[in-house]
């Protein structure tokens, strides 16, 4: 469950706790294209209040209507289709004849919403399993990953962590690197004990500025496999520190700004520290994707991309990752 699902979440039992009937509706199968993937979600409220999408606009509105006429989902789970036919597709806008299948669940203090957030917060990985006949709703904890299952008699879900990005140095590359970021869902950690580097940073929601030293914060964060650490401040003092202890945790993307004399350089200093020779491979530096950036935002983005790209298990063996003719890319001050 990403962020934008958690606030769907906190809405609904607010709505709830307010005297309203409320509906979530989650997507759990599609067939061709479709605008949203499977787990997105989206709460109806009994006057036609939402938040979330299931569709990016197609269905909403009719969903919206059905919930407000006491059509779906007033005492059980239910599912709907939208989509099964073209004319249908064409009637809602699907793209390309794509198909959408909803779970939609009448929400009470049973489905057990609170102690779902209460787990996220505590950036444990739960799932959560609703049974259809019944409407029973349980908890586990969970290991395998944030795979969708649905056999036609229950739903599982899986939920939390939010994806966490931590950035060394708070310059001005920083803070278009964490600015892209929070837009991704990551909860965004800039760390820079340099005082001159602290102003203003209060005013980019989601983002905390940490004053501790670079590798003091790696260490109280315990970071995990939804976690990544990019060092920009070119600095080996602060970068360094970091990386040093960032390369012994499960973060999926560990990083560093500057050319690749640079980070070869980088790379035999970690070993001087006792990093091992695997630790330092999983070193990305140069940072990012090759895509020819030269400014500050062109290079936030190539990182947020090569971090996306990463997360979502594509391979990086082509001419974008490749790094061999360009010795000048990434000098800016971060």
């Amino acid at each position: 469950m990403n962020s934008m699902d958690v606030e769907v979440v906190r809405t609904a039992m607010d709505w709830m706790n307010r005297g309203h009937r409320v509906v979530m509706g989650t997507v759990v199968r599609t067939w061709g294209s479709s605008p949203r993937p499977p787990g997105s979600l989206m709460i109806i409220r009994d006057d036609g209040q939402v938040a979330g999408s299931l569709s990016g606009g197609c269905i909403e509105d009719d969903l919206i209507e059905r919930v407000k006429r006491g059509e779906l989902a007033l005492r059980l789970p239910q599912t709907t289709t939208y989509g099964a036919s073209a004319e249908e597709a064409q009637r809602f806008g699907l793209p390309c004849g794509g198909s959408v299948l909803i779970v939609l669940e009448p929400l009470s203090a049973a489905s057990l919403l609170r102690e779902l957030l209460a787990a996220i917060e505590q950036h444990r990985v739960v799932r959560r399993r609703l049974e259809m006949a019944t409407g029973l709703v349980s908890l586990a904890p969970c290991k395998d990953g944030d795979a969708l299952r649905w056999d036609g008699t229950a739903l599982e879900t899986v939920h939390g962590p939010r994806l966490r990005l931590v950035v060394i140095g708070g310059g001005q590359l920083s803070r278009y690197l964490a600015t892209m970021a929070v837009m991704l869902d990551y909860h965004v950690t800039v760390c820079d004990p340099r005082e001159e580097y602290h102003e203003g940073w209060a005013a980019i929601p989601g983002v905390t500025l940490s004053r501790l030293m670079p590798d003091d914060l790696v260490i109280a964060m315990n970071l995990d496999a939804h976690s990544a650490v990019v060092a920009v401040t070119h600095d080996p003092k602060l970068d360094d520190l970091a990386l040093m202890e960032a390369l012994k945790t499960p973060a999926f993307y560990v990083g560093a700004l500057g050319s690749r004399r640079n980070n070869d350089a980088r790379r035999q200093r970690l070993r001087d520290f006792d990093v091992s020779a695997a630790e330092v491979a999983a070193l990305r530096g140069p940072v990012g994707l090759n895509l020819g950036g030269r400014t500050p935002p062109e290079i936030a983005l190539a990182i947020v991309a090569e971090m996306t790209a990463v997360r979502r298990g594509m391979p990086l063996d082509g001419r974008l990752a490749d790094w061999s003719a360009s010795e000048t890319a990434c000098r800016v001050t971060a």
